[in-house]
């Protein structure tokens, strides 16, 4: 009998839950594994069966399902369906019981860092010890599951010699006692298990649990974060708030989302965020510096507490950084481009005489020109100079109002006069 997560059984049947672990092991798949173990427990199942068919992927996530199924009270089941490798091989062997269909493979299970490359001597051994505890925890030799991780177990009998991680076959998984039988489909595995009669229901990811997975991809966060970085650059050279601010800010809003939804933040992080936006922008508006370096301060540890692996962080935060910057020079130095965003807070205009800007009118045309007192010069006064009344000061003398004066100086605004004697 099968039916989906609200049907109810009758009294003397067993319910049997059947849940997928598939693609890349990460903090997503861990939050819905949880919730499916929550909902199994809560309706008192005989029973959970993972269809395993991943080829690994955080270790981190990987150790968070391999408790979440070792806490269960209820029993546990690890379905190969095709490939249980790297952390899906730790995850499968967490599970209280192993069956493989023959054409699947299990181990492969190094231990690498956020670059691809070999992981750090203390996450290594700490990995070692992971994969051994998981074997000894269900009674089986730890020495095959340390090969699957450590290229230094010599095992030619299984094609693992020396320099070789293991990787177990249905036929070999069986032989060494990592697997409790091979079968040849769902209906072979419980008809084994003794359930085949019963209410078997299945929990499948919903469409905000699988976007999520998707959002936290290790491959994913920089490509968001990059994204967002360029919406970001661009919008600085746009006149008003356009598509590429918008775009910019949907990345960054898809990234929180995906983190919040798979549980591996919570809305702190949002806030911190939020908070760091505002005081960015207050700068902007109320220079200082250490408001901004603040909101900046801000924004960055929200992106870093919402994911929980700063190694990984400051990977993806260069990448993003690396490639915004290497646009804004695209922008500047290409193509030309002004930012439009602040030249609304910053005065560009310059006070050259190319552009016609004069601080004082220059007066140096009047320079020899004779006039007449308007006023009396105590020494400044007022002179009238080719038909124009022009503010005058003497050289320090006093010269009385109509008498005819000569221009000998002039400084800028300052025009100097002198008294010509009257010849009569």
């Amino acid at each position: 009998m099968s039916s989906f997560g609200g049907a109810t059984a009758s009294a003397n049947e067993k319910i049997v839950y059947h849940v997928p672990i598939e693609e890349t092991v990460e903090k997503g798949l861990s939050a819905f594994l949880e919730r499916a173990l929550t909902t199994a427990e809560a309706a008192d199942a005989d029973l959970v069966v993972f269809e395993v068919n991943t080829p690994g992927g955080a270790v981190d996530a990987a150790g968070e399902i391999a408790k979440l199924l070792a806490d269960s009270p209820i029993k546990t089941v690890a379905y190969v369906n095709n490939r249980a490798l790297s952390a899906g091989a730790y995850i499968s062997l967490s599970a209280d019981e192993i069956y493989m269909v023959p054409s699947a493979t299990m181990g492969s299970a190094a231990v690498i860092d956020s670059t691809g490359n070999a992981a750090s001597k203390k996450a290594q051994s700490y990995w070692l010890a992971a994969m051994k505890t998981a074997a000894e925890q269900n009674g089986r030799d730890p020495i095959y599951a340390q090969a699957m991780a450590d290229v230094d177990i010599d095992l030619p009998e299984y094609g693992a010699e020396k320099g070789k991680l293991l990787t177990f076959t249905a036929e070999q998984a069986k032989k060494a006692g990592y697997s409790e039988g091979t079968v040849s489909g769902k209906a072979e595995l419980y008809s084994i298990l003794g359930v085949e009669d019963a209410d078997i229901r299945s929990i499948e990811e919903s469409f905000p649990e699988k976007l999520a997975r998707f959002l936290t991809n290790p491959i994913v966060v920089p490509i968001l974060l990059t994204i967002a970085g360029i919406g970001i650059v661009m919008e600085l050279f746009s006149p008003g708030f356009g598509i590429p601010g918008v775009i910019g800010i949907t990345s960054l809003v898809l990234f929180f989302y995906g983190h919040l939804v798979a549980g591996i933040t919570g809305y702190e992080s949002l806030a911190m965020f939020i908070i760091g936006v505002i005081l960015v922008l207050i700068e902007f508006f109320i220079p200082g510096g250490i408001i901004g370096l603040l909101g900046f301060t801000a924004v960055v540890g929200s992106l870093f507490l919402a994911t929980g692996d700063p190694v990984h962080m400051t990977i993806s935060l260069l990448i993003a950084v690396t490639v915004s910057i290497l646009v804004f020079i695209l922008l500047v130095k290409v193509f030309g481009k002004q930012m439009k965003f602040f030249r609304k807070m910053i005065l560009t205009d310059a006070t050259k005489t190319e552009q016609g800007y004069v601080s004082n009118p220059n007066r140096l045309d009047l320079l020899g020109v004779e006039g007449k007192a308007l006023t009396d010069l105590r020494p400044s006064g007022t002179a009238l100079v080719k038909e124009e009344r022009v503010d005058v000061v003497t050289e320090g003398s006093f010269i009385s109002k109509g008498s005819t004066i000569i221009i000998v100086k002039v400084e800028g605004s300052r025009v100097v006069v002198r008294e010509i004697p009257d010849s009569n």
